[in-house]
């Protein structure tokens, strides 16, 4: 992902304004059923980011059927879009978290999910983390893995079916956007750990999917204990 380099957190800034824009539009009905979108190339230059990120954005709202792409026509608001759209979160300050900081956060935090999520998630959270999985194992850049590597974890979020887990990892992506982040995972993202934590990923997503909540809160806090030693240490 291309928007992730040392002066992109202004571009990422960019399609997370693009995001929240469009679903505030939706739920308010002012973009209502059937309304064409401008085209992408509009849509990047407004916001101020690629627009491989604009497809990105719309590639997500089109997987939440919120609206429609015809090939040769455009894109569409779907209908009940409306009703679908959540209220889109209040942007948060998160220029002032470092890596490490965010890291120690993380140990603390996300290792209470695996719980919620075996007793909440849906075929369609399940499903959500494998489409994760593979999309990162596909990915031919840094950036687009680690793109990949933070949906993985927001979907997570998502399917604890919690909205404090879920503004939590909104602020933990804000700060992984940011120059410094992406500056340590460059550097300690060799192959041999981007192997390890595809491997690590699988195996997070097949205990969750067993219900082993024990088993998948291990992995994760292995999982994010690797990661904090591999930035910090390399």
């Amino acid at each position: 992902m291309d928007d992730f380099t040392d002066t992109g957190g202004v571009r990422a800034q960019g399609a997370r304004a693009l995001a929240r824009h469009l679903l505030a539009e939706m739920a308010s009905g002012k973009l209502r059923e059937g309304v064409k979108l401008p085209p992408e190339r509009q849509l990047s230059l407004q916001f101020g980011t690629s627009r491989g990120s604009v497809r990105r954005v719309l590639s997500d709202l089109r997987e939440r059927g919120l609206i429609t792409q015809v090939v040769g026509s455009g894109t569409f608001v779907a209908p009940g879009a409306s009703e679908l759209a959540p209220a889109p979160m209040p942007i948060r300050e998160a220029r002032h978290t470092s890596p490490a900081e965010l890291m120690e956060a993380r140990l603390l935090i996300e290792p209470l999910m695996p719980g919620l999520i075996v007793r909440n998630a849906t075929s369609a959270d399940f499903a959500r983390m494998t489409q994760c999985v593979v999309a990162s194992e596909a990915a031919t850049t840094i950036e687009e893995f680690e793109h990949w590597d933070g949906e993985l974890h927001k979907s997570f979020a998502e399917a604890t079916h919690n909205s404090f887990f879920m503004q939590i990892l909104e602020l933990t992506n804000d700060v992984r956007e940011q120059g410094e982040w992406g500056r340590l995972k460059r550097r300690s993202l060799t192959p041999a750990r981007r192997t390890a934590y595809e491997q690590q990923h699988r195996a997070m997503v097949d205990a969750l999917k067993d219900r082993d909540a024990q088993q998948a809160r291990e992995l994760l806090t292995a999982h994010l204990e690797q990661i904090q030693k591999n930035l910090f240490e390399a």
